[in-house]
């Protein structure tokens, strides 16, 4: 045989025989391995590219709502002027928001409600105690035809006015927002830590955001200046019939700001109430119209023109009970000089901004269970509170302790209502 035959017979030194079939087999399985490396990369990069969208997207949404809120950087200029005579805040956790609702009919929204001349009012002014630890939440009605003595303030022209006594709404047509603050400090000594201005046209979004609030009415209403027909009972409310809703007077009751107020409180509580709900705040769909709104239409104080400022207010307020989210009218009478004009119910209305100023409880009920809230315009009789023995939680003072025969005078009892109560109860 000849010595080619014989390499062709023999495999060559250190090379493997393989058996039939196995090189077609092994270059299969390495086809496999080299497509499942491409698909996992292919997966790995279609996740990270989904993650990225993603975060760019959230980014996105957060940069919307952020930059949403127009911050109040001309009141905080203004109050920096006038800081030494600012009250100073006694506890360190609670907060004062100072809530403003504006009749301004700038802006194409809001130019249906009436002629533009420049100037606008607090159609609506609440100021909201936030108690330490959020335990509680009050809400506090400022009427408008309250007579305060209004500091001298910057106008918009760059003029400043001089100190006069007027109706409270007139702060904030002659300097805004930051002439509002200073007059409520004055006549309460409460440091106002922050501040929020609400639109026409913002409220409406707030309203159609959570798919309407619903309210009783004990009649129906037909309003030709307000736009407003509506049927006896339960109803919900958009946007646009819930502005008409709280801001009629004439067609409702007996036509008082007095009763525009007290219907304001309840459905603030109704709109708590639904804002709350898992229905919204569990549902991504609901939440971000509800976030895009609030956002929108608010105008604040720096610190809170930005998520992160309302987050970090406004988190721990979801774990308050309902029933410890308040709403009152500040205690007021008749002014002495005009019936049309309301001035403050004294000692009541000291000693309700003497317990928010300490965070001391304060506690609300209905017209038919106050007893003689009423016949002290507002407020329940009682010592003050080192005379009735009791701290900011309600607990003993050394007062007490050193005199415990002494029965402390009972915490007083404000006209209001809770948002736990049912409007159609």
């Amino acid at each position: 045989m000849s010595d080619t035959a014989g390499a062709s017979s023999e495999p060559p030194e250190g090379r493997r025989a393989l058996g039939p079939g196995t090189g077609a087999s092994a270059s299969g399985r390495g086809r496999a391995r080299r497509r499942r490396r491409r698909w996992v990369r292919g997966t790995g990069l279609t996740a990270a590219a989904v993650l990225v969208a993603a975060a760019g997207a959230g980014w996105a949404v957060y940069l919307k709502l952020d930059g949403n809120i127009t911050p109040d950087e001309e009141a905080a200029a203004e109050l920096a002027r006038f800081e030494e005579e600012r009250p100073t805040p006694l506890v360190k956790d609670a907060r004062n928001i100072l809530l403003i609702g504006s009749d301004s009919r700038s802006g194409e929204e809001n130019r249906r409600y009436g002629r533009d001349v420049g100037t606008e009012r607090s159609d609506t002014a609440i100021l909201l105690h936030l108690s330490a630890g959020r335990r509680s939440a009050t809400a506090v009605s400022l009427p408008r035809d309250l007579m305060v003595d209004v500091p001298g303030c910057l106008r918009r022209d760059g003029t400043r006015t001089e100190p006069v006594l007027a109706a409270f709404n007139t702060a904030f047509e002659i300097g805004g927002s930051a002439c509002t603050i200073r007059t409520v400090e004055k006549f309460t000594d409460i440091r106002v830590d922050h501040h929020v201005v609400v639109d026409f046209h913002g409220f409406k979004k707030m309203v159609d955001a959570v798919d309407g609030v619903e309210v009783c009415l004990r009649e129906p209403i037909d309003d030709k200046a307000a736009e407003l027909r509506l049927p006896a009972g339960r109803v919900t409310l958009n946007g646009e019939q819930a502005l008409g809703y709280v801001r009629v007077r004439k067609s409702l009751g007996d036509g008082s700001d007095t009763e525009r107020m007290e219907r304001q409180q309840r459905f603030l509580g109704a709109l708590v109430n639904k804002v709350r709900s898992n229905d919204v705040l569990l549902n991504p769909a609901k939440l971000y119209p509800v976030l895009d709104a609030a956002t929108s239409s608010l105008t604040t104080d720096p610190a809170l023109a930005s998520l992160r400022g309302l987050y970090e207010l406004v988190r721990g307020l979801r774990n308050i009970p309902t029933e410890r989210v308040q709403f009152l009218t500040v205690p007021r009478e008749a002014y002495v000089h005009d019936v049309n004009r309301d001035q403050l119910a004294e000692p009541a209305a000291g000693d309700l901004f003497d317990r928010l100023r300490r965070d001391a409880p304060v506690t609300v009920a209905r017209g038919d269970e106050r007893g003689s809230a009423a016949e002290s315009g507002g407020a329940t009789p009682r010592a003050r509170a080192d005379e009735e023995g009791t701290d900011s939680d309600g607990g003993a003072t050394e007062k007490e302790t050193a005199e415990p025969s002494r029965t402390p005078s009972p915490a007083p009892t404000f006209s209001g209502n809770t948002a736990a109560e049912d409007t159609c109860a």
